[in-house]
């Protein structure tokens, strides 16, 4: 999909970003709402932020990416206090001796696509025009910092009653675990700051034009609700998508336990797919769109978004309900997650599923550019 690069965000920017930040968070990531809500404030207060291509950068520019981190659930209660993430990165460059040059988003996807614009705004910081998933994945070391070899650490969270910690690992993996069981203990939720790189490792493993495909994926879905249109054709059409079923949600199970959102939603067919049947797994974001005789229509890394039948608008894992009247659409994930290294770090094994990745275009050959899967 050829997108428009976006130089700056205003006020007037930030419902796109919302929507396609919840489009691409793949059910996860947090509701963008709230990250809208504190990036519209801080744009009011500090003007616009620029946006910058990450070969702008100077290669000895620190760059660090900030994010909210815990269960989407949580935050649906838990909200922020507005500083936390902010605060996180002010402890990293105290701790690390320099300032940094730039923020940019860790996940292309949800509260993560949000809070950072608020973070740069507020500190009158620039924010680069990429991420590194190019979606939502559910943890820490899920990112294409880690197939470039750039550690977490030093990593900074803090939570909304002015808690703050900087952790030191060994490895990703180990931030992940450690974090994970730290973020349990702040409620739930908390702000983070991480992955301090400098601006040439940026340049290696930033995914390029992410905030400028949101905003264009945004701007999709608002002129096609204008329009009385859904959305999910068109999107289908101008990301090579896969519209996999369209039904009611028949049953919601949703727990938050180890700092997760996990369940799964089953969904009875409608329209074209009456008759069958399709369940999501997720762990924050989906990772699994299988029929009722287990064969699998979509697997994680490829991205699964959630869609309302009548109005496109995405929905997150923690706002299913039962009754729900939804379109299950598939997207294919960034070409660096299909490489033998991504699909360990994020592939369905990872998840303890005993499946092998299959893309989304070959368990759906028939199937591209809008059409039915089941």
């Amino acid at each position: 999909m050829a997108h428009k690069p976006i130089k700056s965000i205003n006020v007037s920017d930030m419902k796109n970003i919302a929507l396609g930040g919840a489009f691409l968070g793949t059910g996860g990531g947090g509701d963008p709402y709230i990250g809208r809500l504190m990036a519209e404030q801080a744009i009011r207060e500090n003007g616009p932020v620029p946006v910058l291509d990450v070969e702008a950068l100077d290669d000895d520019a620190l760059v660090v990416p900030v994010a909210m981190m815990g269960a989407p659930t949580v935050m649906l209660e838990k909200l922020p206090r507005g500083t936390e993430a902010s605060a996180a990165l002010e402890a990293l460059q105290s701790y690390l001796g320099k300032r940094a040059t730039a923020v940019f988003c860790i996940e292309a996807g949800g509260l993560n696509s949000t809070i950072p614009i608020a973070v740069a705004a507020s500190a009158n910081l620039p924010i680069i025009d990429g991420d590194g998933m190019g979606r939502a994945f559910p943890e820490l070391q899920m990112v294409s910092m880690t197939m470039h070899d750039i550690t977490a650490c030093p990593m900074v969270m803090a939570d909304e009653k002015g808690n703050s910690l900087v952790l030191n690992t060994v490895d990703n993996l180990s931030t992940e675990k450690f974090a994970r069981v730290i973020t349990v203990e702040m409620g739930g939720a908390g702000l983070i700051a991480l992955y301090p790189m400098t601006g040439a490792e940026a340049k290696r493993a930033v995914l390029r034009g992410s905030l400028s495909l949101i905003n264009s994926i945004g701007q999709i879905i608002h002129d096609e609700q204008a329009a009385n249109r859904n959305p999910a054709d068109r999107l289908a059409r101008d990301l090579n998508g896969v519209r996999l079923f369209e039904g009611r949600v028949l049953d919601v199970d949703r727990r938050t336990e180890g700092g997760f959102a996990r369940g799964t939603c089953v969904i009875e067919g409608l329209g074209p797919d009456d008759g069958g049947r399709i369940t999501l797994d997720f762990q924050n974001e989906f990772l699994l769109a299988k029929t009722s005789d287990g064969t699998p229509k979509a697997i994680t890394p490829d991205l699964i978004c959630l869609l309302d039948l009548e109005t496109g608008q995405p929905i997150t894992t923690e706002q299913i309900r039962y009754g729900f009247r939804v379109i299950v659409f598939g997207l294919p994930c960034d070409a660096q997650w299909r490489s033998a290294a991504g699909i360990d770090l994020v592939g369905p094994k990872y998840f303890g599923y005993d499946l092998d990745y299959q893309p989304i275009e070959t368990l759906n050959p028939q199937d591209q550019q809008g059409g039915n899967a089941i």
